[in-house]
This record gives C-alpha cells, sequence and structure tokens, in this order.
C-alpha cells in the first residue's frame, strides 16, 4: 500500500494537507496559494515488478532509489502544469521532494533561478537578453524546454453581455498606459460604467506577452488595475464584478469556465474564442503562445533533477494531463522529440 500528500503553502502560511482531493482541485488549490511543496510516502508489499516509469531508476521492489530535493519557480501560467507533472512523479519517487513557487516569470529569473537558487524557472514567455546576462554573470547555464501552448485568456464577468467580442484595439484602449477609464470610453454601446481590471504583476511573463503583442511596447500598461500573480485572485476578482475584466492563462479560465466568460478575440479576420483547438490549429491569434521551462545544467548532473526533467518532457504529450486536466495544448510527437533530444544533450554534458 501506499501514501501520498500534498501541501499547499503560501509565503506566510504553514502548509497544510489536502486529503483525497481531485487533479483539477489540487489545481486551482495550488493556484490561489501560489507555492506548494509535494511529500510522498511509499511501502509495497511482495516481490512488485519495478516501478513502472520506465527509466530504470527503480531497483526490482516497487521502491525508487532516486532522492534529493528539487526547486521551481517562475511562471504562474506553467505552475498547474508543472505542479501536476510534480505530483504524479512523486508517486514513484517520494524521497524527491519538489517544491515549486509560483514567482512570475521575470520575478523567477532575477530572484531565485539566475541567482542560483532554483533547478527550474517556468516561463510564460522566452527568457529576455538581460536575464540571459544576469544568469551569464553568475556562471548559471540553462537549456530552454517547450512545456506546452497557451492560449492567453481575456475574461468578463457572467452578467457582460456587451464585450463577448472584442477586437484587439479595444482590448487595447482598456490595457494600455493611458487607458479608458469606462466601457463607453471604448465603444459608446456599451454601459457607462467604471472599469475594474485584474490582471498580471509586472514580474509576470504572461504581462510582458500582453504588452508586446495587444498594446505594443509604445502604449505600455496600465497601473489602474488589481496586480497579482496569483491568477485565481484575478477569477475572484471578475467573478465578484459586472464591470471588471482580467487576462490570465487558459488552465485558469478552464478551472473556471462555469463561473467566467471568456472574450472572444477579432485580430481581423473575425472574432475567435479561445480553446485547445483553436490554438493549435494557429486561429487564435495574437493570444496563442509556447510555455517553457528552463533547467539549470549543473542541476541536471544531479540524477534525481535529471530524471524528472526527463519525466516532464515526457508528460508533454499526454493529453489527458496537459488538455484535459490542466487545460494547454499538449506537444506533438515531433517536438517532443526534440525537446527530449536537447535535454539528452544538457545532461551528457552535466554528468560526462
Amino acid at each position: 500500500m501506499g501514501c501520498f500528500s500534498l501541501y499547499v503553502m503560501t509565503d506566510n502560511q504553514a502548509g497544510r494537507p489536502v486529503d483525497a482531493v481531485s487533479r483539477r482541485k489540487f489545481i486551482a488549490a495550488a493556484g490561489g496559494a501560489g507555492a506548494v511543496a509535494l511529500a510522498g510516502c511509499t511501502e509495497e508489499t511482495g516481490e512488485g515488478n519495478g516501478n513502472g516509469d520506465g527509466n530504470g531508476s527503480g531497483n526490482g521492489n516497487g521502491q525508487s532509489s532516486l532522492s534529493g530535493d528539487i526547486q521551481i519557480a517562475g511562471s504562474s501560467t506553467v505552475f498547474p502544469l508543472m505542479s501536476a507533472v510534480a505530483e504524479d512523479f512523486q508517486r514513484d519517487h517520494s524521497e524527491v521532494n519538489i517544491d515549486i513557487s509560483s514567482t512570475g516569470s521575470g520575478g523567477g529569473f532575477e530572484n531565485h533561478f539566475c541567482p542560483g537558487n532554483t533547478d527550474f524557472n517556468n516561463a510564460s514567455r522566452a527568457i529576455k537578453e538581460e536575464e540571459e546576462q544576469m544568469c551569464a554573470d553568475s556562471g548559471v547555464e540553462w537549456i530552454e524546454l517547450i512545456a506546452a501552448t497557451d492560449a492567453l485568456t481575456v475574461v468578463i464577468n457572467n452578467d457582460n453581455d456587451w464585450a463577448t467580442e472584442m477586437t484587439v484595439e479595444e482590448i487595447a484602449q482598456i490595457w494600455e498606459s493611458d487607458a479608458a477609464e469606462t466601457w463607453s470610453d471604448v465603444n459608446s454601446d456599451w454601459p457607462d460604467e467604471e472599469i475594474e481590471r485584474y490582471g498580471a504583476d509586472d514580474t509576470s511573463g504572461t504581462y510582458d506577452y500582453f504588452i508586446e503583442n495587444i498594446m505594443g511596447e509604445d502604449r505600455g500598461h496600465t497601473d489602474d488595475y488589481q496586480a497579482t500573480e496569483q491568477d485565481n485572485t484575478i477569477a475572484q476578482g471578475v467573478q465578484g464584478s459586472e464591470y471588471a475584466i482580467g487576462y490570465f492563462g487558459f488552465a485558469y479560465y478552464y478551472q473556471n469556465s462555469d463561473q467566467l466568460t471568456a472574450v472572444a478575440i477579432d485580430d481581423g479576420n473575425g472574432p475567435v474564442e479561445p480553446s485547445l483547438e483553436t490554438a493549435s490549429a494557429g486561429e487564435y491569434t495574437p493570444l496563442s503562445r509556447s510555455l517553457y521551462t528552463y533547467p539549470s545544467v549543473s542541476s541536471l548532473g544531479e540524477e534525481h533533477v535529471a530524471e524528472f526533467a526527463r519525466y516532464f518532457v515526457e508528460q508533454t504529450t499526454n493529453r489527458e494531463l496537459v488538455a484535459d486536466d490542466v487545460g494547454y495544448v499538449p506537444l506533438t510527437d515531433e517536438q517532443q522529440s526534440e525537446q527530449m533530444s536537447k535535454l539528452e544533450d544538457a545532461i551528457e554534458e552535466a554528468q560526462g
């Protein structure tokens, strides 16, 4: 028999066990807390046939030979996917302790990964030149692994029946530095009511991506909004007001689809709703994007970190986990093969 516990934590709160929770409920709870530590215990009876993970790290009786700590920080968008993969990995490797923090892509690079304090940094956009330099200055080498495809989603309150379809320009007017104050400022047919905004903090890769693909750098991003790294806080804020609007990764809409309305985006060819299908087909523009994780090459020199990285890449084509449980588009077999080849080269470099 085996046992497995999840501890969802915030920075100022002791961990509390979450018993008998479904995967989707766990993802929602973890996303609201912003950090998760996974710890498990396993006790097998009988002869057993190995640990079943196919990577040769078992000892033949159902026990894993891997042990050690893995520290992960970065993107709140990648957080639910990384948490779900780590949860599954933990079942076969109970002596590997995995701590995952939702710090934002930029916050993770600057405060955790590039200083050498974490083994992975999750990111909802590619690493920036200044972050590459920061890592180089600290002697931190990394590789870039694509984790999934996201449909970054703009959400409104379910009672909002006027803005279910919006052009990119209308969204830009709501979120630019000199932002519209009322809905009627954007469209005269819309209510003369103040816009309430909930969005990503400026340490977030989602914040950067939204500026680049909706407003443009010249128009910037308004400061008149509730900024947070906890995407469930955005969901709750939009749920609480008819005149609210927010944006975050599709997984958080996927977990709250009954409580929120996703805006169909018109990029010039008619409105397209965010979905796994439209993101995969390249129809949901300009807010379809790749999600990443960045392992430290030196960390890959440790076998438990290398095995977890391999497991993560293996799971990127797992539709049940990536799409059905979390809400992102899985990689194709070809994409996964490319990522695994890149990873194996880095592991060989680190352990050679």
